[in-house]
């Protein structure tokens, strides 16, 4: 409970935020980190802040792009036995001790998700936001997965295997969109943002 209050509390004044998900082990200069770092960078000049996990990889690149462009950057970490630290380039810093509370930070307080490539807890990140959307629990904002390369496998077992077998409904495979390009994707969720405010 008390880590919920101090999530709001922080929170609760950083105005329209973007959350990015992706690995913890992408390095800076890759096209990867370059992206994400470029996308954050972007939204923060239409005035997002940026919120991520505050480690390093993706969540590092876009706390740095927020700080390039002017915005807020908000890194929510957890405590893990091999200690994450957070990266140099958030502002707003929040440890947390149970994921569950910090997942709820990460869902309540953005107006879009961008999602990169990474492990099991990117997918983790994203399996929860496309179920809340799919249910009705969150209003269905973009979801949008960077990184064709990458994604476009997952997206066939999805469509060849999961639809296939009656798993999901065809229009479950519209909650999100799959694209390398940070210009639209930026531009996607500052207009949705824009026409639902």
């Amino acid at each position: 409970m008390a880590e919920f209050i101090e999530g709001f509390d922080a929170l609760a004044e950083i105005g329209p935020a973007v959350t990015f998900f992706g690995s913890a082990r992408t390095l800076p200069g890759t096209e990867m980190y370059e992206k994400a770092r470029e996308l954050a960078k972007m939204l923060a000049q239409r005035g997002f802040s940026i919120i991520t996990g505050g480690g390093p990889g993706i969540m590092e690149a876009a706390n740095r792009g927020a700080k390039e462009g002017g915005g807020i950057s908000v890194g929510c970490n957890i405590e893990l036995p091999f200690e994450q630290e957070l990266n140099p380039y958030v502002d707003l810093g929040i440890e947390f001790k149970y994921f569950f509370v910090r997942k709820m930070m990460f869902m309540k307080y953005a107006e879009a998700f961008c999602i990169f490539p990474g492990g099991f807890g990117t997918l983790d990140e994203w399996s929860e936001a496309v179920t809340l959307a799919q249910t009705g629990k969150i209003e269905h904002f973009p979801i949008v997965m960077i990184g064709t390369n990458y994604w476009r496998p997952f997206m066939d077992w999805l469509r060849d295997t999961v639809l296939a077998e009656g798993d999901i409904d065809p229009e479950d495979l519209e909650l999100f969109k799959l694209t390398d390009d940070v210009a639209w994707t930026c531009e996607y969720i500052s207009s949705y943002v824009k026409s639902n405010s």
